[in-house]
């Protein structure tokens, strides 16, 4: 997806690629306690003859280039090792053949920082591109892979996958319609000037968003126009989407805020509800496979901890919380989609992620108030940090899912 803010999302379903991302050496994200990351990439193995892996590619990102060790490559698992030569925070992409849909990335590469994406690519030409500062279209170059003619799965993995594939597009299908259905009764308390109707509405229909967030964010020229925080603006850029109408709601944190006209709020509040229909119909055409799955349950995780438990994402209204819930809930449900599959392969790691997200939604009940949560604004730092430490703990085996089903 083209991201016209400076990136803060991880994970993502694009195909036909399927993107782990790794860490080999961690960059601290938001605040001083998140800064959790493992190294989970496969080993680097050299080719026939140990002549070097045409897989293993080496990306050396600055604040002016973006220098790949070759521009193309056999299909199969790929991993570019992204370094940070420059002064800027970087980001690494690699894009489908027109330049808009990702089909991997990794992100906030601080200096003198590597970390890997790995991706298993099928043939085609792509186009990769290193963001310094995370801002604009970055440093962009094309990229080619040619068919190596590896096999795919067992017949038994196949049916597993299958199995896995045809719930999960269920759950995003019902989701995407639940969103439609609750935006549309957000929109018109909006546009009703019934605000304390629409404040309860917000963190109940962004839920249905978030469930399903890496998904919508393949689809990178709806997710700046549905889900684009002021802070991430460029010069010139106009700002739609829910956050804009949730300033609108809860001014109180705004110096000198001027509320919007009525005119302005139909016009936002329609621009809202025409994106989200379009985003139903594109997802009525996406399948998925293991790994996207896996990855999209980890980017959801990833979610968690760059925006939700910093305090970022809700600025305006604190409504983190639910945001946090629904970022878990979708993850969970890829996670145990594959859970068939990753017991027979890696029953340990299958026992280590279902415990951890146990504990995370343990802390996550100790915060409820009725059928929502407190504002993020009522919890003190030990709860944020006990939130944050959670997450990181799930994080490091939920990074092994896509590796171990793919």
């Amino acid at each position: 997806m083209i991201m016209t803010r400076p990136s803060r999302r991880a994970g993502g379903f694009a195909l036909p690629v399927r993107a782990l991302l790794c860490t080999s050496t961690c960059a601290v994200l938001g605040l001083p306690l998140l800064a959790a990351c493992t190294n989970n990439a496969p080993a680097e193995r050299p080719g026939a003859g140990g002549a070097p892996n045409p897989r293993a590619l080496t990306v050396q990102a600055t604040d002016t280039e973006c220098k790949l060790s070759a521009t193309s490559a056999p299909s199969g698992a790929l991993t570019f090792a992204v370094t940070n030569g420059g002064s800027k925070v970087n980001e690494f992409y690699l894009y489908g053949q027109d330049g808009l849909r990702i089909v991997g990335e990794v992100e906030n590469i601080g200096p003198g920082i590597t970390r890997e994406l790995v991706l298993k690519v099928e043939p085609g030409n792509y186009i990769s591109a290193c963001k310094p500062g995370m801002v604009g279209d970055g440093i962009r170059a094309p990229f080619s892979v040619s068919d190596s003619g590896e096999q795919g799965s067992s017949g038994n993995d196949v049916e597993l996958v299958e199995q896995a594939n045809q719930n999960y597009q269920k759950y995003v299908e019902d989701q995407t319609e639940q969103l439609v259905s609750m935006t549309a009764k957000f929109v018109a308390a909006y546009k009703a000037g019934k605000d304390d109707e629409a404040r309860a509405l917000y963190p109940v229909a962004r839920t249905h968003w978030e469930r399903i967030e890496t998904v919508a964010e393949s689809f990178g020229d709806l997710d700046p126009k549905l889900d684009l925080r002021e802070a991430d603006l460029e010069p010139g850029q106009k700002w739609t989407g829910w956050h804009r109408l949730e300033k609108d709601l809860w001014p109180a944190r705004a110096k000198n805020y001027q509320q919007l006209s009525t005119a302005q709020r139909a016009s936002y509040a329609d621009n809202l509800m025409k994106n989200t229909k379009v985003l139903q119909g594109r997802v009525d055409d996406l399948e998925f496979s293991a790994d996207e799955i896996a990855n999209g349950s980890r980017g959801l995780l990833d979610e968690v901890a760059t925006g939700k438990v910093t305090g970022e994402e809700e600025y305006w209204s604190r409504t983190d919380l639910w945001d946090f819930q629904a970022n878990i809930d979708g993850a969970v449900v890829g996670f145990e989609g594959l859970r068939p599959l990753l017991k027979q392969r890696n029953p340990d790691l299958d026992s280590s992620i279902a415990a951890k997200f146990a504990a995370v939604q343990a802390l996550l009940d100790a915060q409820r108030v009725g059928d929502g949560f407190k504002t993020y604004d009522k919890l003190t730092k030990a709860e944020v940090k006990e939130l944050s430490d959670a997450v990181n703990a799930l994080s490091e085996p939920l990074s092994k899912l896509a590796a171990a089903v793919v």
